[in-house]
């Protein structure tokens, strides 16, 4: 999964690592930076005793420079490496910078959020010389992990402890545009909290389209659900409204309403959904779409946001996406977080979206 945009990442980490690498002096060409060089009885005069006069000079900090020039000279950069740190200037960054750039829109990943990574990453990693931990790749590594977490995690909560925590029942509705497994992203859900010991009804609230009934009755039934319907044109909130009071009625912990794929753009589907609001207050609003549509995923994902404020979103098919643009980029433009995951055609194929898992993953170089 994201094995596209792994890959660049590790490219980065390549550019950098070359473009600041540092021939290690030679033996005897650098004093230890705690030692004071003896003249060996040398002519003060001569070349060695210039020499050792030149090594002698007092320094000020590890990092002084030349007056007559802000940039590290090659005599501070060899110093550095031989006293375990490592000087990264804007000139070692500049190219691998604009790399990363490309290598993070070519994988959809929003403009904006691709900013925030590298203006982060420029944040952590220039300045001053920093102490090695072991190589300039863990450095690379570090400032990318703090980089895709920081636009990753954005709003990120704990859903199964909103459950767990919220009065019963919960109701979930769930929204999106037509075709991206909204319907089957409900199932899942459903079988989720089966899993972990909630009860679940369905209510389908997509009265609008052709076979709706049909799609999740045959969900309810093979995970052996109550579904709430109506016939077809009916009333989107009144059904859902239904689910809500089953649910009470029945001792029924969640209540997942499903409702008609729609543009942002298509007004009467936008009111449905405010009646929705107004009629039955859920606690949670889902945005449903696919990963693989990477930049139009993003884009939506923030237009729904806009038009219907969302909690949350779910990605289908994550397990074939292996650009990422989506799962980096969603949560930082919407201000809401990716709470799921979709990576197969099985009820128990949705997995709980953990930020940190997914950041070591793509940095992971096994």
């Amino acid at each position: 999964m994201f094995d596209g945009l792994k890959d660049k990442l590790s490219g980065f980490r390549e550019d950098v690592e070359e473009s600041t690498d540092v021939e290690e002096p030679a033996e005897g060409d650098e004093p230890d930076a705690d030692e004071t060089p003896a003249s060996d009885g040398a002519d003060p005069g001569g070349e060695g005793g210039a020499a050792a006069s030149a090594a002698a000079e007092p320094e000020t900090t590890d990092d002084t420079a030349d007056d007559s020039d802000d940039e590290p000279s090659t005599f501070q950069r060899a110093k550095a490496f031989a006293t375990g740190r490592i000087i990264i200037e804007e000139e070692d960054l500049e190219e691998p910078l604009w790399n990363l750039e490309m290598a993070l829109l070519e994988s959809d990943v929003e403009m904006s959020v691709a900013e925030r990574i590298l203006d982060t990453v420029r944040e952590k990693m220039l300045g001053e010389s920093r102490k090695q931990v072991e190589t300039t790749g863990e450095l690379v590594e570090s400032a990318l992990h703090d980089a895709l977490l920081d636009v990753i995690a954005v709003g990120q909560f704990d859903f199964e402890e909103r459950i767990a925590e919220a009065d019963k029942p919960v109701t979930i509705v769930f929204t999106g545009v037509n075709g991206v497994g909204k319907t089957t992203s409900i199932a899942k859900l459903s079988e989720w909290l089966a899993d972990r010991g909630y009860s679940s009804v369905l209510a389908n609230g997509d009265t609008y389209r052709a076979g709706a009934n049909e799609q999740i009755a045959e969900h309810a039934d093979r995970l052996d659900r109550e579904l709430i319907s109506h016939d077809q044109g009916g009333d989107p909130a009144a059904v859902i409204y239904d689910g809500v009071e089953y649910a009470a009625a029945n001792d029924v912990d969640v209540v997942l309403g499903d409702t008609a794929g729609r543009l942002h753009t298509s007004d009467d589907l936008m009111a449905q959904l405010e009646k929705i609001d107004r009629v039955v207050d859920p606690d949670m609003t889902l945005f449903v779409d696919e990963a693989v549509a990477g930049q139009d995923a993003v884009n939506r994902a923030k237009e729904f946001n806009d038009a219907a404020e969302i909690d949350g979103a779910i990605l289908t098919k994550a397990d074939a996406d292996s650009s990422g643009g989506a799962a980096i980029s969603v949560a930082y433009v919407t201000g809401k977080p990716i709470l799921f995951l979709g990576t197969g055609q099985g009820y128990d194929d949705l997995t709980l979206f953990e930020p940190e898992a997914l950041v070591e993953s793509l940095l992971d170089e096994e």
